[in-house]
């Protein structure tokens, strides 16, 4: 068992504070503390952990005792106040998430742990149609024991109808709850509420911007489904200038090893050049191409997405024009590789043909499963510590 296993074992057995508060407050929570090789604490009331030079973990009525150094370092890095954006994240925090979200399969009904946030309230601010994101972030609190307020096209029927700013409603709902997700139809809401807010904020989708819980339930499923996230090709395609969920998931991909990505898209929605230049940057090799058979048969991950029409305003000849240049078939099954997999944000439309759903290489439905998983980790890890 790993450290970040073994921290999470032993949260759900002790109180820890909520490290964003303590972190604008007075410090005490693991993350704040650098990890040294010769120190040791126990776990207190306001969540502080103590580290020995002893070679694994032992929890008792309150002390945590850690053998060895960890597997990650524990430091300033691997604060997490709020969940913003993709580019937040390094590879080691990316792979102690990834733990913990294997332990929260293991998590029902009365298992261990599934009462580790009761008492803990969370608001769901939707100012945006959501099936998946929403549910998913409503069914993971309420699977570890907590209370969900939610306000489901809050653009209509909640204070934003009379004018009021975000800023005030946030400053509002953290009145009622311990941790806000957000989505939102502006690019920057996410990071303007977490700037108000004293509890954390989670970044559910913000316009085009950015949706990084939904990137880092992509990466989950590709490890999961391929076994490895180094030396990957990924194809994505669709809607690449409107599309967040593929800007969050280029970020997060560009700290693995030996990744190419491919950008398939109709001419009007091609992936911005802001993407492509960080790209460049991290050294991640990139490429556009108009032959998606051709991406397809050289992918380990074909990644479709849903043509916007929403994001299209009045120019709906744009729309028309790049719907359905792009489908994901049987043809393109047939040049795919065996091990490859076709993935999806959802929902999807006619891009991914209805008889795609039964091949085992379609991963859609698995993936948005294993958004409850992640999202369950992320409550975890910013309500508890980790």
């Amino acid at each position: 068992m790993t450290v970040a296993s073994m921290l999470f074992s032993c949260s759900m057995h002790v109180g820890v504070s909520n490290p964003k508060m303590s972190s604008k407050a007075s410090a005490c929570c693991l993350l704040n503390r650098p990890w040294t090789s010769s120190r040791s604490m126990s776990i207190s009331s306001c969540g502080q952990v103590g580290v020995s030079e002893k070679s694994k973990l032992l929890c008792r009525a309150g002390a945590l005792q850690v053998e060895s150094a960890p597997l990650f370092s524990v430091g300033q890095k691997f604060q997490l106040d709020d969940v913003i954006e993709a580019q937040q994240f390094d590879r080691e925090t990316l792979g102690a998430i990834f733990e913990v979200a294997r332990s929260m399969e293991n998590i029902r009904g009365n298992s261990p742990g599934s009462q580790m946030l009761k008492g803990y309230l969370m608001a769901t601010l939707f100012y945006e149609p959501s099936t998946r994101t929403r549910l998913s972030f409503e069914s993971a609190m309420k699977r570890l024991g907590g209370d969900v307020l939610t306000t489901e096209n809050a653009r209509e029927f909640s204070s934003a109808a009379k004018g009021e700013t975000l800023e005030d409603t946030i400053r509002t709902v953290e009145g009622y709850s311990d941790i806000i997700v957000l989505r939102h139809f502006e690019s920057g809401a996410a990071r303007r509420a977490a700037a108000t807010a004293n509890i954390p904020v989670i970044n559910a989708g913000d316009g085009p911007g950015q949706h990084p819980s939904q990137a880092l339930l992509d990466v989950y499923t590709i490890e999961r489904e391929i076994g490895k996230l180094d030396g990957i090709k990924v194809g994505l395609v669709g809607d690449l200038a409107n599309g967040r969920t593929v800007r969050s998931l280029a970020y997060l991909l560009a700290k693995y090893r030996d990744v190419k990505l491919y950008f398939v898209s109709p001419n009007v929605v091609k992936m911005k050049d802001d993407i492509k230049e960080y790209l460049t940057s991290k050294g991640v090799e990139w490429e556009e191409s108009s032959d998606l058979m051709e991406v397809a048969s050289k992918c380990d991950v074909v990644y479709q997405t849903r043509i916007q029409k929403e994001r299209f305003g009045e120019k709906l000849n744009l729309y028309e024009e790049a719907r359905g240049k792009y489908i994901v078939n049987q043809d393109v099954l047939k040049v795919m590789q065996n091990h490859a997999v076709v993935m999806h944000p959802l929902p999807k439309l006619d891009e991914i043909e209805a008889d795609v759903d039964n091949d085992p290489r379609a991963a859609y439905f698995r993936q948005a499963k294993n958004g409850l998983y992640i999202r369950m980790a992320l409550l975890k890890v910013l309500l508890l510590g980790w």
